[in-house]
């Protein structure tokens, strides 16, 4: 399996940086990121690979499906898989979720986003069925 890199957070402050270094490992970006997705009105859910929808059968819940992140030339890029909702308009719900990933990411992280790609892979309808 492959080992994801881990990303790091370097303290502005001299007083800070003489206790040491944050690392921030990637499944909380990606945790992060999914639950921002998930508070976007528009969406229904972040869609996941195999192994997290068997994990997700189990109980265990996935914040992070649905998301990967890259560091590319030194700034975080975001691709999110998502569900949106039928009867919403998928460019401005998508916008949304941009905007909502970037704040988030940097509120809780103080990293700035290069990029965040939103690809929808399915629409839900009200009788709850995915059409992918």
């Amino acid at each position: 399996m492959a080992e994801k890199a881990n990303s790091f957070i370097e303290a502005n402050s001299s007083a800070a940086e003489s206790l040491g270094r944050i690392e921030l490992a990637p499944e909380v970006l990606e945790v992060i990121i999914g639950i921002a997705t998930s508070e976007v009105q528009g969406i229904a859910m972040t869609s996941g690979n195999f192994a997290s929808g068997v994990a997700e059968k189990l109980g265990k819940v996935m914040h992070g499906k649905g998301v990967k992140t890259d560091w590319v030339d030194n700034k975080l890029t975001i691709d999110v898989f998502c569900i949106a909702e039928d009867g919403q308009l998928i460019p401005q719900v998508a916008a949304n979720v941009q905007k909502k990933i970037k704040e988030a990411v940097y509120h809780m992280t103080s990293i700035e986003t290069g990029e965040v790609n939103v690809h929808v892979t399915g629409i839900r309808s009200e009788v709850n069925s995915v059409t992918e």
